[in-house]
């Protein structure tokens, strides 16, 4: 019995065994696959990556070629466009409505529009008048240097006019055709006036630094000096009230304060011109001896 029990021992331990490296190999397996599924993801996305980075010479080549026909293009139709100047912007005229307006007469590329003072717009606000944001002047961009001109000699110096009900019946056009005038010169003129506000903005701000740091800087000397001639004036109240007599150092004593005024000084030239008489003359016109 002691046999047969050894055996099947020696079975059971041999196919649990058997299990294990089966187990194992299954493990194995399963992981070399997933490991290679994930290089071969790796390396399709790095091979798409190269393709789309390193294109031929050709592709570039094509895009570089349509880029500059595209630029072309583009100053092409720009010297075709016209550029009108409205001197005056009714008021509650935004760009949505001058575009409704001015598009009846032509094609409309660009328009812009100058936003009033601030200073303006807060005193409004404050009288009680429109709360939201007028224009003092603006540029409007038409497709077409004829439509431009023809608008402008048209419509120069007539009522805006449409329904009586609309707020802008009464009033007139101020629009004048700029000749050889491009949106760019605009754009430029813009950032050159920003950067002259932000330069003089920059000024203003430590202009008024160096004032605060000054009147903060007598403040603290001025605090001192009453600090000094506090003490003084305690330590003489002592020594008077111990009878003795206040000799202070020169350092400890309050500071002078000397105003100087500048003063005119007496004119000597009237007297100095004024012919005077001997005394022999006078003694004798007068018979004085």
């Amino acid at each position: 019995m002691a046999d047969i029990e050894e055996e099947v021992n020696l079975k059971s331990g041999s196919l649990r065994t058997d299990k294990k490296k089966k187990r194992k190999k299954l493990l194995l397996q399963e992981a070399t696959a997933a490991e290679m599924a994930e290089i071969e993801e790796e390396a399709n996305m790095t091979t798409l990556k190269e393709e789309a980075n390193l294109e031929p010479s050709d592709v570039r080549m094509d895009k570089k070629k349509n880029r500059k026909k595209l630029l072309l293009k583009e100053a092409a139709a720009a010297e075709k466009r016209g550029i009108c100047y409205l001197s005056r912007i009714p008021p509650r005229m935004d760009p949505l409505k001058l575009r409704q307006i001015l598009s009846q007469y032509g094609e409309i590329q660009r328009i812009y529009l100058t936003p009033e003072d601030p200073a303006a717009q807060i005193y409004r606000k404050r009288a009680g008048g429109f709360r939201g944001q007028e224009f003092s002047e603006g540029w409007v961009e038409f497709s077409k240097k004829s439509v431009a001109k023809m608008v402008a000699k048209m419509l120069n110096g007539e009522q805006i006019g449409g329904k009586k009900r609309s707020l802008f019946y009464y009033d007139l056009w101020n629009i004048k055709y700029l000749s050889k005038f491009r949106w760019d010169d605009l754009t430029e003129e813009i950032a050159y006036k920003n950067a002259i506000r932000e330069q003089k903005l920059a000024l203003e701000i430590s202009a008024a630094k160096r004032e605060r740091d000054l009147y903060l800087s007598k403040v603290d000397q001025s605090r001192a000096l009453t600090s000094i001639r506090e003490r003084i004036k305690k330590k003489q109240k002592v020594q008077n009230e111990l009878g003795m007599a206040s000799e202070l150092a020169p350092e400890q004593q309050a500071p002078k304060v000397i105003r100087q005024f500048p003063q005119t000084r007496p004119v000597d030239n009237a007297e100095k011109s004024k012919p005077r008489l001997s005394k022999d003359i006078l003694a004798g016109v007068f018979g004085v001896s």
